[in-house]
């Protein structure tokens, strides 16, 4: 059972705008520079950043519930608001994708099947100074948020038809089938980077742990996407674009930062943005539960 309280009459549009107002609420906040105030999610030394930040606040027309937040409750902050709102808007989805699904941040990726080895490994370099010392365990992923699906009991398999006769020796190997471990654990459904905002080491940071997570696998390939409220385009590309790593990118607010540019009549940064929409890199918060649902 969730530790939200679930409201199926609730739209995805309602719950994004939920999503907003929390984040309004408790994460941004206008901070003063140089060149003005400025929202949190801007860049207070580049103008075009601070414009179309602030465009976006405009738009959302939420309240702003603080004066100031430092930069890492910001971002714990923004996981914590995120993983809400995908558990919420896949529980709508339940009907296209069943399952029973756990939602959790900054939780090691050895606790899943399909990296359980890892854990072995991940002991054997803590118990030795000179390994952890020469390895250290950062090719040991521990995600912004994780989405696991728990095994099903051969009940819930024959619950229309007797898929799995109890007299038949097949299916014994799939992690799926709870039955076959005597200590189960969940499978890796998504990995999610946050953040807040994008500069070129954290972007760097995002595609390090996808590639972990590509290369350290025994079993199938979680989704892996990242999700940020950056306002630059010309930043979201350096997580954006490119294949091979993250499935996508999706922005907080993705038509309010369209808008907010349009406004500002930059014609870079709505070139890249175009770039990024049309290149199938780019997409907004609301689509994320659908893609996890593929």
């Amino acid at each position: 059972m969730s530790h939200l309280t679930r409201d199926i009459r609730m739209s995805i549009a309602e719950l994004r705008r939920d999503y907003h107002a929390r984040i309004c609420r408790e994460i941004v906040c206008i901070k003063r520079g140089r060149k003005g105030e400025y929202p949190n999610f801007a860049d207070a030394d580049n103008a075009t950043s601070i414009a179309i930040a602030r465009g976006i606040v405009d738009r959302i027309a939420m309240e702003i519930g603080i004066s100031d937040v430092p930069a890492q409750t910001a971002g714990g902050r923004f996981e914590e608001f995120t993983r809400d709102f995908l558990e919420r808007a896949f529980e709508l989805l339940q009907h296209i994708r069943p399952g029973a699904w756990q939602y959790s941040t900054k939780r090691f990726i050895s606790a899943f099947d399909q990296y359980a080895h890892l854990a072995d490994l991940e002991r054997a370099i803590l118990a030795s100074q000179q390994l952890s010392s020469s390895l250290g365990t950062d090719y040991i992923a521990r995600p912004d948020i994780v989405i696991g699906r728990l095994p099903v009991s051969d009940m819930e398999i024959n619950q229309h038809y007797d898929v799995l006769p109890g007299n038949e020796s097949v299916a014994r190997l799939t992690p799926l089938r709870s039955s076959n471990s005597s200590s189960p654990i969940p499978i890796l459904h998504a990995s999610i980077s946050c953040k807040w905002t994008v500069r070129s080491d954290r972007a760097q940071n995002s595609r390090t742990e996808a590639l972990n997570l590509i290369r350290n696998r025994k079993g199938p390939l979680p989704r892996i996407a990242a999700v940020t409220a950056e306002p630059l385009p010309t930043r979201l590309a350096s997580l954006a674009l490119g294949t091979g790593d993250l499935d996508c990118v999706y922005h907080f607010a993705l038509d309010e930062l369209r808008e907010a540019i349009q406004d500002i009549k930059n014609d870079d940064q709505m070139d890249m943005l175009r770039t990024l929409i049309d290149g199938r890199r780019l997409r907004d918060i609301s689509d994320l539960p659908f893609d996890l649902a593929i």
